[in-house]
């Protein structure tokens, strides 16, 4: 026997070993170690400060220093800190265990919770350099993530296989991306996400631009942009991927069973884009108040109607049009032109940001130091500027509630 048919018994039999049943390299599991003792230590110190916090409140110290309203989130910051601390224990413990999926999933709920936490911690205490250790731990959670999901893994296989006759015919027909189970119209990647994203923020950006120039002011133009660059109003973008992850089983149902359920999203969605713009940058892009079935003048019946409309729209008839779209792109080079732009839209969001918060800084004359950042966005992204680039927005630093 020749040397490749010596070597083919040990390879075939480790690719017979399905990817949930494979065991985790001993260096994670000396990390889920690390995990489960510093998450449990962590959540019992957060625990000890939400009693010590109660009771604080319950002889008025606190409310005596801080506005209700920043009281509430900073419960709800340590609430969810420590959530993420005991998450993290039961990752260390599922990765000790060999529970691949089960880890991964872990990871899913807790990037989504470090997400909320990092809101959280910027409607306190603005950007700053202490939420760097938050972007280093999500993108740890995704690596993890992609590299424990066991249908990750058979993807992975599947393309250092070179790319099958199968997938090259799907890219030909424009079929490629859809949910080959049958569950749903669409397979819930990030690809897929990422361009719906991307396609409804300019598309949205549209629509606004429309109804403002035709309806709000006639004759009228407005910049409706939410991002520093780009034509794009990412509160659509993020609308439709929230609508298409909770529809995307319900593309042949009931069109008033669509429109109900995005009207609920939407209208939430809005009404919590409104409230975290204004809790952390003191930012009121719209008001509502005072029109039809308003709810606190962040969103009302109309334009959750609105909403409702744009998710029939979109599930019924436009999501075949944007699988089309995206198809268009050549499909050896899906996920190379899917990196490049991903990350010029993670440094466009990132710095409309950072913008946000500086201008919020030079509105409320707090001290901001000389740094080479700060000095940077007060050149090119002055008040004047964000004014000109934002005209949909008003910024009043009280109605921030920042803890300092």
């Amino acid at each position: 026997m020749g040397i490749h048919d010596q070597s083919t018994p040990d390879s075939s039999a480790e690719e017979a070993i399905p990817p949930n049943k494979r065991k985790i390299p001993l260096p994670l599991k000396a990390f889920g170690i690390l995990s489960a003792v510093m998450g449990a230590c962590v959540t019992a110190l957060l625990v000890l400060l939400i009693v010590g916090m109660t009771l604080l409140l319950q002889n008025g110290t606190l409310e005596r220093e801080f506005s209700s309203a920043t009281l509430v989130i900073f419960g709800a910051d340590t609430a969810l800190t420590a959530g993420l601390a005991a998450m993290f224990c039961l990752f260390g413990i599922r990765l000790l265990r060999n529970k691949r999926r089960h880890a991964a999933q872990i990871a899913d709920v807790m990037i989504l919770v470090l997400v909320a936490v990092v809101l959280c911690d910027i409607m306190l205490i603005g950007l700053t350099w202490g939420l760097l250790p938050y972007g280093v731990m999500a993108v740890f959670l995704v690596v993890m993530q992609s590299y424990l999901d066991p249908s990750l893994a058979q993807e992975r296989e599947l393309q250092r296989k070179l790319r099958d006759m199968e997938t090259r015919e799907q890219a030909e027909e424009g079929t490629l991306g859809r949910d080959e189970t049958g569950k749903g119209y669409i397979t819930l990647n990030f690809f897929n996400l990422f361009w719906i994203f991307v396609v409804c923020s300019v598309l949205g950006l549209i629509i606004e631009t429309v109804y403002h120039f035709a309806v709000v002011d006639p004759g009228h133009y407005q910049d409706r942009a939410g991002l520093l660059f780009g034509p794009f109003s990412p509160i659509y973008g993020v609308g439709a991927v929230l609508m298409t992850m909770a529809l995307n089983r319900f593309h042949d149902k009931n069109v008033l069973v669509v429109f109900l359920v995005s009207a609920v999203i939407g209208g939430a969605f809005e009404y919590l884009v409104s409230w975290f713009m204004q809790f952390a940058f003191g930012i009121v892009a719209w008001d509502y108040t005072g029109t039809f079935l308003s709810i606190d003048g962040r969103t009302n019946g109309m334009f959750m109607a609105m909403w409702g409309c744009l998710g029939v729209v979109w599930i019924k008839l436009l999501l075949p049009w944007m699988l089309k779209l995206v198809n268009l792109i050549p499909w050896n080079l899906r996920y190379t032109v899917t990196t490049v732009c991903a990350a010029l839209m993670i440094v466009d969001c990132a710095m409309t940001l950072i913008a946000l918060d500086c201008w919020y800084q030079r509105e409320a004359g707090d001290d901001m130091g000389q740094s080479a950042l700060v000095e940077f966005f007060d050149t090119h992204f002055d008040n004047a500027y964000m004014q000109e680039r934002f005209q949909s927005m008003s910024i009043n630093p009280q109605e921030a509630t920042r803890a300092r």
